[in-house]
């Protein structure tokens, strides 16, 4: 699992190199997104692709590529299977270090595969609910842009782990915003709350499949402004991932959330999720 694309090329990573005056190494001026294929098939890539797209135009990064051809030639010279595919794009080598760009500057774009966790083969009962801090969202305004700028998001990872925490819920004017790398959902009384999208959260692929599945099997859900207080008062605590699934936050700022186990509506996303998923590798 070593081939990687770079700039129309399949290749060893190690033989993988860029200039060091390319955007995207000097300024972060790049985009980014991360796809999870099971036995070789892209989970909703379409989506993925959609919203690679959005931050392309957001940004005036050019972006007009066979994105479904390049990433799917990629996975098959790693072996198929269960993997995850990150992609960047950046503005490209401007040949010098300097804040404007030529608008005709050919974007660096790049790829690489990973091992992906199959959550569709994870029992309910062998799911860890995690642990999570609240900390300020220092990030900037426009998180619908996917952009490779993630310092913030490094420094609050970091300071989970500095607590023993797995996570870090961000709060931003006193409103909960999204975790580190992941959707929020706040259940209560059998209702599920989440975030409003905004440009202040990014529109997560597996948060939309969420509200989707709960909406085919009639779970109330909806999406409104979460203070502190309201995550506190939870009887259950969510995050999701493309990557993770959906998983459950048992503790939040050392304080049990409801009695302090994973809550029976989480197990029944988890199942719809996780047989949405098995139905997917199976072609079905």
């Amino acid at each position: 699992m070593n081939t990687v694309y770079l700039n129309g090329r399949y290749l060893p990573a190690d033989e993988a190199r860029i200039s060091p005056f390319d955007r995207g190494f000097l300024f972060g001026d790049s985009v980014y997104e991360v796809i999870p294929y099971f036995r070789g098939t892209g989970f909703r890539l379409q989506e993925h692709i959609a919203r690679l797209e959005h931050s392309l135009r957001a940004v005036r990064i050019r972006g007009d590529l066979d994105w479904v051809g390049i990433l799917d030639q990629l996975v098959t010279l790693n072996g198929g299977g269960n993997l995850s595919v990150y992609l960047q794009v950046t503005r490209g080598d401007s040949g010098s270090r300097s804040h404007v760009y030529d608008a005709d500057l050919e974007p660096t774009v790049f790829a690489c595969c990973a091992p992906v966790r199959d959550f569709a083969s994870i029992a309910t009962e062998d799911v860890k609910g995690l642990v999570a801090i609240v900390t300020a969202d220092l990030r900037w305004r426009r998180c619908d842009i996917k952009s490779t700028c993630l310092l913030p998001n490094i420094l609050v990872v970091q300071q989970a782990r500095d607590h023993q925490a797995d996570e870090a819920l961000l709060l931003r004017d006193g409103l909960v915003t999204e975790g580190t790398s992941s959707n929020v959902f706040v259940v209560r009384q059998g209702v599920i709350y989440t975030p409003k999208r905004s440009s202040e959260i990014l529109g997560g692929i597996t948060r939309e499949l969420v509200l989707e599945l709960a909406d085919e099997n009639g779970i109330q859900y909806q999406e409104t402004d979460i203070d502190y207080e309201a995550l506190m008062a939870g009887d259950e605590v969510w995050i999701s991932s493309s990557t993770r699934g959906v998983l459950p936050v048992t503790v939040i700022d050392g304080h049990p959330v409801g009695d302090g186990e994973k809550g029976p509506l989480w197990a029944r996303m988890f199942e719809l999720l996780t047989r949405y998923q098995r139905k997917l590798m199976t072609g079905e």
